[in-house]
C-alpha cells in the first residue's frame, strides 16, 4: 500500500470511528474465508460494519476518538466491528459467532467513552433487546394509570353497592 492510499484509509476510518455506538476488538486468526464470510453477513444484519485494518493504521486513525483508550490492546491480527444500531444486538451477534467459531476472540470493546472487556460483553449480550426493553417500559407506563383507574372506579363501586343494599332493604321492610 503506498502512502497516499494509507492516509485515506486512516482518514475515512477516522471518520467512520467518530460516531458509533459500540466497537469492539477481536482476534481473527485461524479463521478461514467461509467463517469470516459468515461473520460479516451476520454483522450486517445487525448493522455492524466489519474491518479489517493493519494496527499501525488503526491506531493513526483512532486518535481524538472513544477508540483511543484502547490503543494498548492493538496487537496482533484484529478486525474491528463498529455499531451504529443496537449496542445489543451487535453484541449479542459477535458474542454468538465467537461461541460457535472458537477462531474468534473477543478481546476489549469501547461503548460511550469506557472500556469492556470480554466478561462485560458478555453481560451486555444477556440483556434482553431494545424491542423488548421497550415494550417491557410501554407496560409498566401503560399499567400505572390503569391500576390508578380501577382503584379510583372501586371507591365508587362500593358506594354503588351500599345504596344498592340499603334500597334493596328498605324496600324489603316495606
Amino acid at each position: 500500500m503506498d502512502r497516499r492510499t494509507k492516509e485515506r484509509v486512516a482518514t475515512e476510518l477516522h471518520e467512520r470511528l467518530g460516531d458509533f455506538k459500540i466497537a469492539v476488538l477481536a482476534g481473527y486468526s485461524g479463521m478461514d474465508v467461509e467463517q469470516m464470510t459468515a461473520l460479516r453477513t451476520a454483522l450486517r444484519k445487525a448493522n455492524v460494519e466489519l474491518r479489517v485494518v493493519k494496527n499501525t493504521l488503526l491506531t493513526i486513525a483512532s486518535r481524538d476518538t472513544d477508540l483511543d483508550v484502547l490503543k494498548g490492546q492493538i496487537r496482533g491480527p484484529l478486525a474491528l466491528a463498529i455499531a451504529r444500531g443496537d449496542e445489543i444486538e451487535a453484541t449479542k451477534t459477535l458474542i454468538g459467532f465467537a461461541k460457535k467459531n472458537e477462531s474468534l476472540k473477543i478481546k476489549a470493546a469501547v461503548m460511550g467513552g469506557k472500556t469492556l472487556g470480554p466478561e462485560e460483553l458478555l453481560l451486555l449480550a444477556e440483556l434482553p433487546g431494545r424491542e423488548v426493553l421497550l415494550g417491557k417500559l410501554l407496560s409498566v407506563m401503560v399499567g400505572v394509570p390503569t391500576s390508578l383507574v380501577n382503584v379510583l372506579s372501586g371507591v365508587q363501586r362500593s358506594f354503588l353497592q351500599v345504596l344498592t343494599v340499603y334500597r334493596d332493604k328498605k324496600e324489603s321492610t316495606n
